[in-house]
């Protein structure tokens, strides 16, 4: 990807902060999504949030969301403009507690939640191709990106079957080093708290529904989260503590076992992703391509004139996606032409 960042935009930060607050998502009308409740495996429930094209079997896209995102935040918005363009079915899942509603079970999700997108994507994939469907490709953003990287080193061959191409964007692939980055100096002060705004009042809820499910005087103490995992996020599931998610659910050490088509999008200078802890291409399979270009900040990657669209990340990792599952894109058409 060649991406320049705006004069009127410089910085890791601004680039981080602007697109998600103030650029331009989307161009032309928005197509409202249907909404679709899906009971799990173990009785708990997952919604998805699906808009649909022209016809049921054109392509899917679908898109995981980052820490705390859904399907109205700013890089899903952007996405959904995309595939309207493209007349293609797009679909966001979201992580359990994400939609606007608490899930039921004693747990919520996290940065390696392989298990979940794996269920996820048998069941679109499954429904896609009863519909005539067959190509379904797959973004992950930032927390998303990084657990669809993994599902995709741990299914080897079979990853194909549910999927013929994935891209991740801004994924923390290596969680230790994004852990204690967005924990030190400035990133302190502007991200850890607006997660923690969020997660803390989302964890309370769970500890109400669960009485005893973790040390809730623990959690309230929790200034950063390295803390808020090692209470919450880590032991409710399956980790030890913090250093064993971090480690363990990392998807950079398993990325020489990915067998079908992936891209990996790092702009260098992301806040909260150190430059030093991508992953080169000796990290990697052959399967593998990665895009770490100078600047975009973390899912940012405006451009134009103040104050900016969304649509160069979208049209860079779609027509990526695209072509390597022998597809075009529709450039100048209407969806409706």
């Amino acid at each position: 990807m060649q991406y320049q960042a705006p004069a009127w935009l410089p910085g890791g930060h601004a680039q981080t902060i602007w697109p998600a607050l103030y650029a331009r998502r989307r161009s032309g009308p928005i197509q409202p999504m249907i909404r679709e409740r899906w009971t799990t495996p173990d009785a708990d429930f997952l919604d998805i949030d699906k808009q649909t094209a022209t016809r049921a079997d054109r392509p899917m896209l679908v898109l995981f969301h980052g820490l705390e995102g859904s399907s109205m935040s700013h890089y899903a918005q952007a996405f959904a403009g995309w595939a309207d363009a493209q007349d293609m079915n797009f679909a966001v899942p979201h992580f359990r507690g994400c939609s606007g509603q608490l899930n039921l079970a004693p747990r919520a999700y996290h940065s390696g939640d392989h298990a979940e997108i794996n269920w996820v994507l048998e069941r679109l994939r499954s429904e896609h191709q009863a519909a005539g469907g067959q190509k379904l490709l797959v973004v992950g953003i930032s927390l998303g990106g990084n657990a669809l990287m993994r599902w995709a080193a741990l299914q080897g061959h079979q990853a194909a079957l549910k999927a013929d191409a994935i891209a991740a964007i801004c994924a923390p692939l290596d969680l230790m080093q994004s852990g204690l980055a967005i924990g030190r100096g400035l990133n302190r002060q502007i991200y850890t708290p607006m997660f923690l705004r969020s997660m803390k009042p989302k964890a309370l809820a769970k500890w109400a529904q669960h009485p005893g499910l973790f040390d809730k005087t623990a959690l309230m103490a929790a200034k950063d989260l390295y803390a808020f995992d090692n209470v919450f996020t880590a032991p409710l599931h399956g980790f030890k503590g913090t250093d064993d998610y971090w480690t363990n659910a990392s998807a950079k050490p398993l990325m020489r076992d990915i067998r079908l088509p992936a891209l990996a999008l790092n702009a260098l200078n992301d806040p909260f992703v150190p430059a030093n802890s991508l992953p080169v291409q000796g990290d990697v399979s052959n399967s593998v391509t990665l895009w770490q270009p100078e600047q975009g900040g973390h899912v940012g990657f405006a451009k134009g004139i103040w104050p900016g669209h969304l649509s160069a990340a979208p049209e860079a990792v779609g027509g990526w996606l695209l072509q390597a599952v022998g597809q075009g894109t529709k450039t100048g058409e209407a969806r409706h032409g």
